[in-house]
């Protein structure tokens, strides 16, 4: 895996209770792979991840990809979220995919999707983000 902005970036809790972790990206591409651990104690009665789980995973996998697109420079805030879910996602490793598709002066556009460990859809996004100077943005 090549050098990322993310190589010297402290996760913050929320992602490293999901399990976030960098698996790979090409940054000029704005594309990125995250692995995430999805925990029993994530689970509906039914016992499978719970759908805001499954969601929190897409957002930390899209805002990333322009984070690593811009080196760093832009960090996102959430306009707009929308997720289908295309599996119910036992517990076990999950796998987040996510492409820049568009990269604007104010606003990034980005798709995702999650894979359980054998490769099956789990889920897709896309979302809108409003782009942030990192350093305004995280403190």
């Amino acid at each position: 895996m090549i050098a990322t902005a993310l190589d010297n970036f402290n996760p913050p809790p929320s992602s490293r209770l999901l399990g976030w972790r960098l698996l790979d990206a090409r940054p000029k591409e704005g594309w990125i792979r995250i692995g995430f651990d999805g925990k029993r104690d994530f689970c509906n009665p039914a016992g499978f991840v719970q759908g805001g789980i499954l969601s929190a995973m897409l957002d930390d996998t899209m805002g990333p990809a322009v984070f690593v697109m811009t080196e760093g420079r832009l960090y996102t805030a959430t306009i707009t979220l929308t997720v289908n879910y295309l599996a119910p996602a036992r517990p076990g490793p999950i796998t987040g995919e996510a492409k820049v598709t568009q990269l604007g002066k104010t606003v990034a556009f980005v798709e995702g999707r999650l894979m359980a460990e054998d490769g099956a859809l789990l889920a897709t996004a896309t979302t809108s983000a409003r782009l942030v100077e990192t350093a305004k943005a995280i403190r």
